[in-house]
Parts: structure tokens; C-alpha cells; sequence
């Protein structure tokens, strides 16, 4: 029986990976630590290994993966950014699940729009201490405004239709347009520079390369609308949350809407509640009144998690039956097309 050790682990993976795992087919450490350099070693005497997004897979874990003769990492997300990949090439293979719920990251993108926009979040606490005052909570119509979808992937191509339904004018960019998709749904491709001077409201549905780090900086601010929505599921690195900062002390973002963050790794999906946030930066944006901060839950339902625990171990049998890995991250070449989320493989 191939073991298999599973880092970063809560109780709501176990549940869901023992719900779709065959009885006798694998044995499963699940530990609560992080795979990092100082508990890698954790991984002797197993035949795979189960990372998730704020893992660290670098050249040193590499090394120790293969020292114990480790030859795949299954990542139970999408995104691969913290996996070293030249380390990892010729020797392990780095697994993914390239879909597990669209809707689910897009609904909960919606849901930071509606709060933020109708401060129900905070409605809520006012009527809770008996305040029912409608001072402050203003917002405005969604419909006839322009969203701007940056990324029309799976999730990109579920958002624009959510906000189709709310009568929005669709801007989007994709470095890979889909003009046949355009036309079915009724919107446009755009470059960035017109979708950041026209868009109300900028949702991110890309991934987090080396092209679109930082894709929202200083510059980026200035070609956007004053007041401007901006909307991150994605990933932290693909906004410079200092100039977020700045840009919301100035008032040119109205709205900030942020499941993920630059640094999360420290913070998200721990209790830290009874200590101080050290992050002076993550500490700035928690004081501001129209920032709403959600701790990387975009993924978090019923119908995600299953997803992702039978594609995991869908990727996990593949392996060990010598079967192709259809869900292979692409670490042979350094081709763009490589990174569209429809593949992980060479084309």
C-alpha cells in the first residue's frame, strides 16, 4: 500500500479525503504543519506527498523529496507559484487540480461585491447592537456599470456570466482571447489600459506568473477610474498591496474586495485571534472601513472540496499505475501557453 503524507491539513480536508478514498487503497498521514524546509523530513518512509497553496516547496524540500526518493507532489489547488519547478524537474512530479469549483470562487467574488457595495457586513453589525440608522451605507446600481474580468479562464468565464445577470457592461482581458465566447456572451476584449480607465468594478481571475506579478502597481492606479472597485480571488501576488494602500488613503480605490493577500502564508486559515498582527501592511488594510478581507475561503464548499479530493487522488492512482498524468504542471520549457489553466501540459 503506497503511503502518502498530506501537509497543512484541517479537519474538513480529512473528511473529505476519507469520504472518497477506496478502503485498503492508500495509507494517509494528514499533518498539521507546513511542508517547509525545517519539516520536510516528515516525509521519510512515504511514497508521495500532498501540499496545498501556502506550502513551501523550494529547492532545499526538492532535494529531501528526492534524497527519500519522493517522485510526486500533489498539490491540492490550482496554483503552483510556491513550488520551485526547475528544482523539481527530472526527478518529481508536480500534480495539480486544475479545476475543482469555478463557481465557487466566482460566487464568493460576487458575494465581496454585494457586501462591499451594500456594506451588509456591516449592516449586520449595526442592527445587532439595535442600530438601524441608514447613514453611511449607501451604494450604488451594479447595472448599466462596467466590470472589468481580467483572466476569462473557467472562473473568469463564470464570473462575466454572474455579472451579466446583474446587467453589467463585460470588459475583459485574457492574454489568449476566446472571441467565439465574446460573441455567445456579449462582451469585449479589451487591453489593460482601456479596461482599467473604463471598469467600475476589477475582478482578477489569472494565475500568478512572473507576467502578472504585481499586474495592479502605482501606474496601474493611476490609469484606473477614481472610486474603482477592485476585486482579488485570485492570488496576493498579483497586486502590490502597498500601493493598494496608498491608492485607498488617496481615495482612488473606493472599494477593496481581497481573499487573498501578498503574505498570507503567516495568517490565513489559523486563529491568530488572541495575538497581534505583526504585518504592518495586513494590519493597515483591516483598519480601512471599505475593505473587506476574507481568509482565502473562495474555494471553501461542499462541492469544491469534494472536487478536490477525488481529483487528488485521481492524480495520486495515475501516478502509481503508471498511467499519463493529465494534470501534470509543465516544468519543460518556459512557454506562456503553458501557464492557461485548460492545460498543464506541453502543447
Amino acid at each position: 500500500m503506497k503511503r502518502i503524507a498530506f501537509f497543512d491539513t484541517k479537519p474538513y480536508d480529512r473528511r473529505s479525503f476519507e469520504a472518497q478514498l477506496d478502503e485498503g487503497e492508500f495509507e494517509i498521514a494528514f499533518f498539521e504543519a507546513r511542508l517547509s524546509p525545517r519539516t520536510a523530513d516528515l516525509v521519510k518512509g512515504f511514497d508521495g506527498v500532498c501540499a496545498f497553496v501556502n506550502d513551501t516547496i523550494d529547492e532545499k524540500v526538492i532535494e529531501i523529496l528526492k534524497r527519500e526518493n519522493i517522485g510526486v507532489v500533489a498539490m491540492r489547488c490550482a496554483g503552483y507559484n510556491n513550488v520551485n519547478l526547475k528544482a523539481a524537474y527530472e526527478g518529481v512530479h508536480i500534480l495539480r487540480v486544475p479545476a475543482y469549483s469555478p463557481y465557487a470562487v466566482a460566487e464568493h467574488a460576487m458575494a465581496l461585491i454585494l457586501s462591499l457595495n451594500r456594506r451588509t457586513h456591516k449592516s449586520y453589525l449595526r442592527t445587532r447592537e439595535s442600530n438601524f440608522a441608514l447613514a453611511g451605507l449607501e451604494g450604488f446600481d451594479l447595472h448599466g456599470k462596467s466590470a472589468g474580468v481580467i483572466g476569462t479562464g473557467k472562473i473568469g468565464r463564470v464570473m462575466i456570466s454572474i455579472l451579466k445577470g446583474f446587467g453589467m457592461n463585460i470588459l475583459a482581458h485574457d492574454p489568449y482571447p476566446d472571441q467565439d465566447f465574446a460573441r455567445r456572451e456579449g462582451f469585449t476584449y479589451v487591453d489593460l489600459k482601456t479596461l482599467y480607465s473604463r471598469s467600475d468594478i476589477i475582478s482578477l481571475h489569472c494565475p500568478l506568473t512572473k507576467e502578472t506579478h504585481h499586474l495592479i502597481d502605482a501606474d496601474a492606479l493611476t490609469a484606473m477610474k477614481p472610486g474603482v472597485m477592485i476585486i482579488n480571488t485570485s492570488r496576493g501576488g498579483l497586486i502590490d498591496t502597498q500601493a493598494l494602500v496608498e491608492g485607498l488613503k488617496s481615495g482612488k480605490i473606493g472599494h477593496a474586495g481581497l481573499d487573498v493577500y501578498e503574505e498570507e502564508g503567516d495568517y490565513f486559515f489559523e486563529d491568530l485571534s488572541g495575538e497581534i498582527i505583526s504585518d504592518d501592511i495586513l494590519a493597515r488594510l483591516l483598519t480601512f472601513p471599505n475593505v473587506l478581507i476574507t481568509a482565502h475561503q473562495g474555494f471553501f464548499t461542499r462541492e469544491a472540496l469534494a472536487n478536490i479530493a477525488e481529483t487528488t487522488l485521481g492524480n495520486f492512482r495515475a501516478y502509481f499505475s503508471g498511467a499519463p498524468l493529465e494534470n501534470e504542471v509543465c516544468y519543460r520549457c518556459d512557454r506562456p501557453e503553458c501557464r492557461k489553466e485548460t492545460t498543464g501540459r506541453c502543447f
